[in-house]
């Protein structure tokens, strides 16, 4: 048997390793590891001149060892670990340098349990007959007595009222005495338990009798519902056997058939089964304010989601006045600066545009609004197929104990923090994923009750995707109806992190799977409680993230953070606000002031966030929310913050204990509509979460092109140099990973530059080009290619991250990735991708309905390149736009140029692309009236208000001017990068106007103001939409948004094509903005 001695440190990571041998900093030190490449083989590390050099231990078929060292030098196989270390202390083994010293492991701080949250009662302990010791007088006596005390002890603190007292008596005598004859049966091989088997028919002697009489008419009832039983049940003989326990499972079974098969038929002759199309959705009137002559007029917008319209009325209670149908609304504007403003863009009867601002109570109620609007799109959509959804995410510490009869308020998103206005109450969310922890409730009992609940709000009967419980932790999975059949790829898992990571009391439960071409990932955690445990809860996630084993399994060397489209983590995490216990007061007076913040300053989680400990690129919706631990039961009034316990005191101070974290790939639409707590659920000391996110997805593409005949599209990947933190001694390689390639692509060994900082410059010179299986630019938009950089000598990952094809839609595009590896920041990786499509134009999608409006122009222009859109869509909230803080970031050209490979509805006789830099070095046309839009633009694809033209050169994936290359400014270690041919624009009909500087307002002294590049193309004769005017004042500079429509929609069709706007030429006049991304020469 293989016995490991201290240098062995079993599934440590690889950068934990090389830390441990630069403290150890002497050469020779050595420790071995188990394989991150290759399961059952070994890592030997060897620290040599302040490098780290890794050796693999491969097992052959025999299971002997041998290492993988220098050539020339003869194999050795051994049969022990300890053998192979004790061979290589001698010196010229293959090695960089003989073994000298072992780094000895670090020992683990089990995980105290607490006396309040103990893992579930384990049953009485077996004892063999090998654990009876011939020297032991007492032999079973003494453990027989033990467990006697144990059980009788338990009784005498339960109310027994209830029982008879012939129950009670045949409890306590088998307590007394049949249970230590029972473990005598057992040791002497018979583990029926008798006794046990006694007690059960002598309380059940009148159950066991009326079951005969039961199962007969039960088989009748059900066979009136369903002739053919459900398979599982099968036939009912007359007779069934002798066994009690076995009835009662046939009959519980043909009770939750015949419950189901009624429920069934009941909800489907209502209507129920539909799904979303048959949910009941009311009509809701809101009251809004709308200026007439300069003054504020009442209205009433009346929404009928189920009919698709929208009224507009004077009077609450009058006649509708005017109506507009569901694709008739163009587009909802909402008013950054005015937080209850909107714009409503609608056509008219006459095909023309119309815009009209209303003003709402409050925020929510426009949030309500546009909920309901959007919904009415989504339902009346004329696409087969969905790609925007709503997930609802919850999580709750139940405390041990059931819920209570109503919580309605959890799924409905009610009560503290961003909640959603009751206008909302009846829409139903595509997917509702619930995570519990200290959960009392079999899956059966607590799938029913939220399904129960689900169906009292939406009036859908939910279908569950999938359910895993490990010990109390659990997560369920619902979606509606007519989602069943787009989820595949369907797994789940479980990992335990208790006590030596062997109890699953902590731990976590995931699940992912495919929605048609979108991967989802969810997982519910339950870490280490304790303040001053933030190291283990730190391990906890880690361990988390490299053991739990979801999704496609080809993407191997990735862990979950980078498997998913999107991937949520929710749960318990425990982390705790990091402040004195005598603090306990004033943090509850904070508390009850709503003053959040100063507390949330000492979030532990939020501090080891920014630290880069855990959860490295995810997001978290602002707290605007109570902290949900630690209350009194049955009361939200009052924080319990102190415990009895043997020690003395223990303080839990009130924290915000339950969270819900998300990470997307990058440019991907993701919004959340909520996050918060609820106030009236009180059978927990933890009140439960809810979270709510509108999330693109992809279809499953299926092209409407001859694949013989449509040109064959590309991905060109170049000038890749990779920045990694590491010491080890080895070359790289990149492998691209993606689910729109045929197979995985591996580049060729790149060269090394060595850093005084310790990090190594990794510069991968050749272009790699990557044939994707469909051209379509609405195919190709959507994925994202994932990258993963590698030894050769080992075979393991030194970082992996994601690239979007989005961000070279319109050209040659320069990225920076943050490398990540076991939820560690390994590096970064810049370089630059082309894309190159087939003819077709993206779609317009769902989720670009509703559009956030600018109302501060003057700002707008000093927003750096990468700010190009709406931050939600982003991933990124208004309170943080660093790039830094999502692990990417593009040099992405301005938003109106043309996709690659778009055709154009119009002749042109000309085309032009999309490179990056317009050909004068001036700016360019902002628009004929000097004004550019100030609308957040959707990145996830180009402006829609332009024809495009295609150049011939686009046709070929290598630009022959990548040929000349020149060093890029400021990283001189970089070899050169090729630069993008610049074109000028062409155009049969119109010649391009001189540039015209943008103003902000009208004033007596305009200063020109350069737009960034996310502003600068936009068309020059968009047609002018109605603005309202007062009498005696200056027409307003009224912002104007754009992309509502198809430009062959708009009454002017004749468009000119822009150039992108131009940074560098007036830096005098704008403030320095960080960099963010190299800029493509």
């Amino acid at each position: 048997m293989q016995t490991f001695q201290s240098w062995y440190h079993g599934n440590i990571t690889r950068s934990k390793a090389e830390d441990l041998l630069s403290k150890a900093a002497r050469d020779g030190s050595f420790l071995i590891r188990d394989s991150e490449s290759i399961q059952g083989a070994y890592a030997l590390c060897v620290l040599y001149q302040n490098c780290v050099y890794t050796y693999r231990i491969l097992p052959n078929e025999d299971k002997k060892l041998s290492v993988q060292a220098s050539e020339g030098v003869p194999i050795r196989f051994f049969t022990m670990l300890c053998d192979l270390v004790e061979a290589y202390y001698s010196p010229n083994m293959g090695l960089v340098t003989h073994l000298q010293s072992p780094v000895l492991r670090e020992e683990d701080v089990d995980e105290e349990p607490e006396s309040n949250n103990l893992p579930p009662q384990l049953p009485p302990r077996n004892f063999g007959a090998n654990d009876v010791k011939e020297s032991d007088t007492k032999s079973s006596e003494q453990p027989c007595k033990s467990l006697s005390d144990i059980y009788l002890a338990r009784l005498q603190h339960m109310d027994l009222s209830a029982l008879s007292e012939e129950h009670e008596q045949a409890i306590l005598e088998y307590f007394r005495t049949s249970i230590c004859l029972d473990a005598d049966q057992v040791q002497n091989g018979n583990p029926n338990l008798p006794g046990l088997q006694k007690l059960i028919l002598s309380i059940c002697k009148t159950l066991n009798s009326e079951i005969f009489h039961i199962l007969p008419a039960l088989e009748i009832f059900h066979k009136a519902l369903d002739q053919q039983l459900s398979p599982g049940i099968g036939q009912y003989p007359k007779h069934v056997g002798h066994s009690l326990s076995l009835r009662l499972e046939k009959l519980t079974k043909l009770l939750y058939s015949i419950e189901d098969k009624a429920k069934g038929s009941v909800f489907e002759s209502l209507g129920y089964e539909g799904g979303h199309r048959k949910s009941l959705i009311p009509i809701v009137t809101f009251e809004v304010k709308q200026e007439s002559l300069g003054l504020p007029t009442k209205m009433f917008l009346k929404v009928d989601v189920e009919s698709g319209k929208l009224f507009f009325k004077k009077s609450k209670d009058g006649p509708e006045d005017k109506y507009y149908v569901h694709n008739k609304i163009l587009q909802l504007v909402k008013s950054q600066k005015m937080h209850a403003k909107l714009v409503i863009v609608v056509e008219t009867e006459k095909e023309k545009i119309s815009r009209k601002e209303f003003v709402f109570d409050d925020t929510k109620k426009r949030e309500g609004f546009c909920q309901l609007l959007q919904q009415m799109k989504n339902k009346h959509s004329e696409k087969p197929e969905p790609d925007m959804i709503t997930v609802f995410i919850g999580t709750w510490n139940m405390g041990n104990a059931g819920p209570p009869h109503n919580i309605n308020s959890w799924f409905q998103c009610k009560g503290q923090g961003k909640t959603q206005d009751d206008t909302a109450d009846h829409i139903p969310h595509d997917f509702y994923v619930i995570g519990t922890q200290e959960d009392p409730l079999s899956e059966r009992e607590w799938a029913d009750t939220v399904k129960g609940v689900l169906r009292n709000i939406t009036n859908i009967s939910f279908k569950q995707v999938a359910i895993h419980t490990l010990w109390n932790i659990r997560i369920v999975v619902l979606t509606k109806p007519e989602h069943e059949n787009r989820i595949s790829h369907l797994f789940s898992d479980s990992v335990k992190t208790g006590i030596a990571n062997t109890l699953g009391n902590k731990g976590a439960v995931g699940v992912s799977f495919m929605f048609n071409g979108t991967s989802f990932g969810f997982v519910n955690s339950h870490l280490t409680s304790g303040s001053e445990k933030k190291l283990r809860r730190n391990q906890n996630y880690i361990n988390i993230l490299r053991f739990l084993n979801l999704g496609d399994k080809k993407l191997n060397p990735f862990d979950i953070t980078n498997r998913f489209t999107h991937l949520f983590w929710l749960g318990d995490l425990n982390y705790r606000v990091e402040l004195p216990s005598t603090d306990a007061e004033y943090i509850v007076t904070k508390i009850k002031q709503q003053q959040y913040q100063e507390l949330l300053s000492k979030d532990q989680l939020s501090m080891e966030r920014d630290d880069g400990k855990v959860f490295l690129h995810f997001d978290e919706e602002e707290i605007t929310f109570a902290p949900t631990y630690r209350f009194e039961r049955d009361t939200r009034d009052k924080y319990a913050y102190t415990k009895a316990k043997a020690t003395g005191t223990k303080y839990n101070l009130p924290s915000w204990c339950d969270r819900v974290l998300r990470k997307s790939y990058p440019l991907v639409h993701v919004v959340c509509q909520a996050y918060g707590c609820t106030n009236d659920i009180m059978t927990s000391d933890h009140s439960p979460v809810f979270a709510s996110f509108e999330v693109g997805v992809a279809s499953q593409f299926v092209s409407k092109q001859d694949p013989n005949s449509a040109p064959q599209g590309g991905i060109q990947i170049m000038n890749c140099l990779a920045t990694l933190l590491t010491k080890s001694k080895t070359k790289f390689f990149i492998e691209y990973h993606s689910s729109c390639l045929e197979k995985t692509v591996k580049t060729l060994e790149g060269e090394n530059t060595e850093h005084s900082d310790g990090s190594i410059k990794v510069w991968f010179g050749s272009q790699v080009v990557l044939t994707p299986i469909i051209s379509d630019p609405e195919y190709l938009l959507d994925q994202h290619i994932l990258i993963c950089v590698k030894s050769t000598d080992c075979d393991e990952s030194y970082g992996e991250g994601c690239v979007a094809l989005r961000a070279a839609q319109f050209c040659y595009t320069e990225f920076q990735v943050a490398l990540t590896h076991h939820g560690e920041k390994t590096g970064v990786l810049t370089g630059g991708i082309q894309l190159k499509t087939s003819e077709g134009k993206p779609t317009e999608k769902l989720y670009d309905f509703i559009k956030v409006e600018r109302d501060d122009p003057v700002n707008a222009f000093f927003l750096t390149s990468h700010d190009i859109s709406n931050p939600n869509y982003m991933g990124v909230s208004y309170k943080s736009g660093k790039a830094g803080d999502r692990g990417w970031s593009y040099s992405m050209p301005p938003k109106n140029l043309p996709i690659a490979g778009q055709g154009s509805k119009e002749p042109k006789k000309g085309g032009f692309d999309g490179s990056t830099r317009s050909p004068t070095g001036k700016p360019s046309s902002m628009g004929e009236d000097g004004k550019s839009s100030e609308m957040f633009d959707n990145p996830l694809y180009g402006s829609m208000g332009l024809s495009h033209g295609r150049s011939k050169d686009q046709d070929h994936l290598t630009d022959p001017t990548f040929a000349s290359c020149k060093p890029p400014d400021g990283d001189p270690d970089r070899p050169p990068v090729p630069t993008p041919r610049n074109r000028s624009f062409t155009y049969s009909d119109a010649k391009l106007q001189p540039p015209t500087p943008s103003t902000s307002h009208p004033s007596a002294s305009k200063k020109p103001v350069v737009p960034s590049r996310s502003e600068g193309g936009m068309a020059p004769n968009r047609p002018r939409l109605p603005a309202k005017s007062r009498p005696g004042m200056p027409e307003p500079q009224a912002p104007k948004p754009r992309d509502y429509r198809d430009s062959s929609e708009l009454p002017s069709k004749h468009r000119l094509p822009a150039r992108p706007g131009q940074l560098q030429a007036h830096k005098d006049t704008l403030p320095e903005v960080p960099k963010m991304g190299r800029p493509v020469k």
